[in-house]
């Protein structure tokens, strides 16, 4: 099994569809007990919210979030925890909106030893 979330600070490599988490959105996570949650904000996210379940490597959770168009969306999402080769965290996710049509996958990394938290992709 993968090490630990809590504590971590993950960034999508890739932006998704306009409007959505994006290269500039941070998670910071948390897990105990088999539990795990999540802040995260960045790009069109204001504020958002993830809380879930892990068994193994394998997480399970639900997430909503403000947009900076003052909309709200939210959906359920099953991601695997994968530790990459220099002892990064990585979760490969499969999601699916629950308050409107769409569903995709995304990678997000932990980001490396150093980075600053609001960093922006160039």
């Amino acid at each position: 099994m993968a090490r630990s979330l809590d504590g971590l600070v993950l960034a999508p490599l890739a932006d998704q569809a306009p409007g959505q988490v994006g290269i500039r959105t941070r998670f910071a996570y948390h897990e105990r007990d088999g539990q795990v949650w999540a802040e995260y904000e960045g790009g069109d996210v204001v504020r958002g919210h993830l809380v879930g379940t892990r068994d193994g490597d394998r997480l399970d959770f639900r997430y909503v979030q403000l947009k900076r168009d003052g909309t709200t969306a939210s959906g359920h999402c099953v991601s695997t925890v994968v530790q990459l080769p220099d002892g990064r965290v990585r979760l490969e996710e499969t999601w699916e909106w629950e308050s409107r049509d769409g569903r995709g996958t995304s990678v997000v990394e932990e980001l490396p030893a150093g980075s600053p938290v609001d960093r922006q992709a160039s």
